[in-house]
């Protein structure tokens, strides 16, 4: 069992908050007002799940700063009124933020028992392939 300190369970509840009011926003056919409400709170709960140094180191590193950079231009095109742009800017910039943990998060989903039906399937299958990155051979 996780155990969340204050602080961390107000960031939960903020992100939580963020990720509704996202979801809302996109179905209520890219409600500016929504998603520009949804970006504030998930980026804001972030540093008290994670800590405000941990937030700004993983934002900054070297290999994570075209996705930082497409992440920051989308929120900041959702608030400028181009909410359809700006969520594709952020999409995109979060697929380079996490892609590295995607085959992960792949592997974990396809042994959820429902879930793994899904993954079975040739289609998806064949994307999952696609998208893992090559297998790393370390020299001895």
């Amino acid at each position: 069992m996780l155990s969340f300190t204050d602080t961390q369970r107000f960031g939960v509840g903020l992100m939580g908050f963020g990720v509704f009011f996202l979801l809302f926003g996109i179905l209520l056919y890219f409600d500016r007002v929504l998603l520009a409400f949804g970006n504030i709170l998930f980026i804001s709960g972030l540093p008290f799940i994670i800590g405000l140094r941990n937030t700004f180191h993983f934002f900054s590193q070297r290999q994570k700063l075209r996705g930082s950079s497409f992440l920051l231009g989308g929120i900041v095109l959702v608030l400028l009124r181009w909410p359809a742009i700006g969520m594709l800017c952020e999409s995109y910039g979060l697929y380079l933020l996490f892609r590295s943990s995607l085959p992960l998060v792949s592997e974990f989903i396809a042994n959820i028992p429902v879930l793994g039906l899904i993954f079975q399937l040739p289609v998806v299958g064949t994307v999952r392939c696609v998208s893992a990155p090559p297998p790393h051979v370390i020299p001895y």
